[in-house]
């Protein structure tokens, strides 16, 4: 269990967000408070509609909040940066841009230089096992494929803080597995800060340190789990996982705490 610092890595203070104008359009988030610490990884769930991916969009500076504030260590985000990658689940690739050059596009805009480009590329190329499809195009790769190549994109940036906002979604079952196993892997043996949005229960429980669970909407905080990070389970593949007890009483409490909201809703 990581121990939270007097500062958090991240921090979505008090958001409140309407779409159209306050008090008549439709209130998506209401008053939530989300904090992050390094190295750790949160995720959040809820029903459908309930605004999660609202409140990625408006921690990673995408959209601006109606109330509240994010804070990274403690000083105002200001405009999205390099301190924050994105992985959606729209892949989001240039279809006449290569695998190398999907990945090096955030480095170039923000004129990393050339050899160091260069570098983080091979890099990620050989973390992702992207290695012999470095000259590739995208319509010649699977969606799991094309899921690395985002991701390889955004920890090119080695940013600070990595946004994941549903990326397994789009994605066969099989696919999905494997790139749960691989974020958990990289989560683990890199530490990064990861704020993961999804609606599956079991993907939350087997990926993160800590979860969040979201009402109806208007989104509101329900409640927050810590869940157990240095244990066998954590380090093994999902289907490992689920026959653990500690897995399986998180994944009955978050899930009867989402069945709430769903039928209530």
């Amino acid at each position: 269990m990581l121990e939270p610092s007097a500062t958090p890595k991240l921090e979505l203070r008090n958001i409140t967000k309407w779409y159209g104008p306050e008090g008549t359009g439709v209130l998506a988030v209401d008053d939530c408070s989300v904090s992050v610490q390094k190295g750790e990884f949160v995720c959040v769930v809820g029903p459908s509609g309930c605004g999660k991916s609202t409140l990625m969009t408006v921690g990673a500076g995408l959209e601006e909040a109606t109330h509240g504030e994010i804070l990274i260590d403690g000083k105002p985000a200001g405009k999205p940066g390099p301190r924050r990658s994105v992985v959606f689940q729209k892949f989001a690739l240039f279809p006449s841009e290569t695998v190398a050059q999907n990945i090096k596009f955030g480095l170039q805009m923000t004129n990393v230089p050339r050899d160091e480009q260069e570098r983080r590329v091979q890099q990620q190329l050989e973390i992702m096992g992207l290695t012999q499809f470095r000259d590739s195009y995208p319509s010649q790769l699977s969606g799991g494929m094309q899921q690395r190549v985002a991701i390889a994109r955004a920890l090119a940036m080695q940013p600070e803080i990595l946004l994941m906002d549903e990326p397994f979604g789009a994605l066969d079952a099989q696919t999905r597995t494997i790139l749960q196993e691989e974020v958990q892997r990289l989560s683990h043996q890199m530490h990064y800060t990861v704020l993961f949005i999804t609606h599956s229960v079991e993907e939350a429980v087997y990926l993160s340190d800590r979860v969040i669970v979201m009402s109806r909407r208007p989104g509101r905080i329900k409640k927050e789990i810590q869940l157990p990070r240095d244990v066998a389970w954590k380090r093994g593949d999902i289907e490992q996982a689920a026959e653990h007890p500690e897995f399986i009483e998180a994944r009955r409490e978050i899930w009867a705490l989402v069945r709430e909201e769903i039928m209530a809703a």
